[in-house]
């Protein structure tokens, strides 16, 4: 059910699969090491993208090629670059866009004979895609309407017992799997507070049936388990108002992979930069930046980053004065924003003291500050703030917020945190 090890599919997918940007070729994949994607069950599925390069630039062009396949039996291609196994044995996809061609090879196995469901990794990731066990859903802490599930799946050991035991079991039909409650209120031919969540027939209710139809298994123990997830690409430089599909692979206990997409869960860090939708398609606005795209999949997270140009003239930049300076202005060239101009002394001493200590610097800190004459102050005065106590103030501040420390007892004496640091006061 799982495909090829990460490893062996990144490394092929940037070294082999794609062409260069010297190639200025369409290229497809993600691939294993000789170069082909491998389907070992019926219930997988894999997202293809397809990128043309030139002149160091890549573009997604996943949904603007015509797929082909060869022979058509064994593997069925959607227009968003999707795979589905249609039966057992080999094929080859065809990109075409213009006059250019990319293909790929897929080997498909397991279909004829699938491996039994796992209820933690096949059935509980549904539940979090149509946000079944969600908070505001059968994932609060009282469940909805006399059924719940535990928070974002956390437990699927209690969800098991709460599907195939509680209330006598009224929640599945064995008999006629299509009958169980489960199914016809996701659907809407019972009435479900939550409204319609999937269709009769998709991917979805086909899993759901098949899980019933097998017995409901669990799994067992020594099961592979979810233990990572990575976004490919990593990264991308896009511009606005630009589309680029995303794929999200899992990676097993025992080493082996799958495509998630289509089960992950997509975040935007700004949702004024960029969009992500349900199939993993992230969109750029009209904001220049960088954001983040944060896919979620059994507990595991990975981001892809998506940086937006600006486009300004970067071409007069300063010389760094330090290595932070030369990331910095690295950066600010992907990012086509041209650097500020220097600030002026009462500007970077409020600035740098404000960084520092938290602090507006006082009168006489100002006046003195601005008649210093020595070339090198600003160096000096960085110094002096890092060996003050409001540095070192501030700073416990502000890593007590994001870690969120809390005392151990109820004695403001206690200097001791949850968190394990002992933090001064």
């Amino acid at each position: 059910m799982k495909m090829l090890s990460l490893c062996s599919l990144l490394v092929c997918a940037c070294t082999q699969t794609w062409a260069s940007a010297e190639d200025s070729v369409l290229a497809i994949g993600p691939a294993d090491d000789a170069g082909v994607v491998m389907i070992r069950s019926q219930d997988t599925r894999q997202q293809l993208l397809v990128t043309f390069s030139l002149d160091g630039n890549e573009v997604d062009v996943t949904r603007q090629v015509q797929y082909s396949v060869d022979p058509l039996q064994i593997v069925q291609i959607d227009s968003s670059g999707l795979v589905t196994p249609q039966g057992d044995g080999h094929a080859v996809i065809r990109a075409t866009r213009g006059d250019q061609t990319a293909e790929i090879q897929v080997a498909v196995s397991g279909f004829a004979a699938p491996l039994p469901l796992n209820f933690q990794n096949q059935v509980v990731p549904i539940f979090s895609k149509l946000g079944c066990n969600g908070g505001g859903c059968h994932g609060k802490s009282g469940g909805q309407n006399g059924f719940k599930l535990s928070l974002l799946g956390f437990y699927p050991e209690d969800d098991y017992e709460f599907l195939r035991k509680e209330s006598r079991g009224r929640r599945i039909f064995p008999a006629v799997p299509s009958e169980s409650l489960l199914l016809t209120k996701a659907t809407g031919r019972t009435p479900h507070g939550g409204g319609r969540r999937m269709e009769v027939g998709n991917y979805e209710y086909r899993m759901l049936t098949r899980w019933i139809e097998q017995g409901m298994p669990y799994g067992h123990a020594d099961d592979a388990t979810v233990v990572g997830i990575d976004c490919y690409p990593k990264s991308r430089v896009m511009p606005q108002s630009t589309d680029q599909q995303i794929a999200v692979i899992a990676t097993y206990s025992d080493g082996t992979t799958e495509d998630v997409t289509r089960m992950a869960l997509f975040e935007a860090n700004d949702s004024e930069m960029a969009e992500c939708s349900e199939t993993g398609i992230v969109t750029t606005l009209e904001l220049a930046g960088e954001v983040a795209i944060m896919a979620r999949y059994q507990g595991q997270v990975s981001t892809f980053r998506a940086t937006i140009p600006l486009g300004a003239d970067t071409s007069q930049m300063p010389e760094p004065a330090n290595f932070v300076d030369g990331a910095v202005f690295d950066k600010l060239r992907l990012l086509g924003i041209p650097p500020s101009e220097a600030s002026d002394d009462a500007t970077f001493l409020r600035r740098v003291s404000l960084d520092i200590t938290g602090a507006l610097p006082s009168d006489v800190k100002v006046r003195e500050f601005q008649a210093n004459t020595d070339a090198d102050k600003r160096n000096v005065l960085i110094d002096e703030l890092l060996d003050t106590t409001a540095y070192a103030d501030n700073f416990a501040n502000k890593w007590n917020f994001i870690l969120r420390n809390k005392k151990s007892d109820e004695t403001h004496s206690s200097r001791k945190y949850d968190s394990g640091f002992f933090c001064p006061r």
